[in-house]
């Protein structure tokens, strides 16, 4: 799996601990979009650009709450990004809607909670042809009509 992860200064520290967590449970190749500039924006753009380009298989994306990063994420055409603070909704974003990045909160949500989700937004996937398929179609389909 290739993954692209990326916060803004705040969350340098969550995001090295990230890194070392999936680097530790051999995730794949983690490619790191840089912290330097507080313009979380700027960040959430490039990752939410490369996963929808398909160039990686996930994104991870944290700022102070993930709020930020979340909304920017979606801009992108083809990028669908969670915020997610608990297990079930990591699951959910992948089993039910598909999310291609995780948003996560460095200064809410913490370390083991952030290796837990991320684990559990890594390890799912989401089945073609499930109950939940007619609604990623629908944003899917409205996403490509833009």
């Amino acid at each position: 799996m290739k993954i692209a992860i990326g916060c803004d200064p705040n969350a340098q520290e969550a995001k090295e601990e990230l890194v070392k967590f999936m680097e530790e449970k051999g995730y794949g190749e983690i490619t790191d979009f840089g912290s330097e500039d507080p313009i979380y924006a700027n960040v959430a753009i490039k990752v939410a650009e490369a996963v929808a380009a398909k160039e990686y298989d996930r994104g991870i994306l944290i700022c102070g709450t993930g709020i930020g990063v979340s909304i920017t994420a979606n801009k992108v055409k083809g990028a669908y990004a969670a915020l997610i603070s608990d297990v079930y909704s990591a699951k959910r974003a992948r089993l039910s809607n598909d999310a291609n990045i995780a948003c996560l909160g460095a200064f809410t949500v913490g370390n083991k909670l952030r290796e837990e989700l991320v684990d559990a937004f890594l390890t799912n996937e989401f089945e073609e042809g499930c109950s939940s398929q007619p609604k990623v179609d629908a944003f899917i389909s409205y996403d490509n009509a833009r």
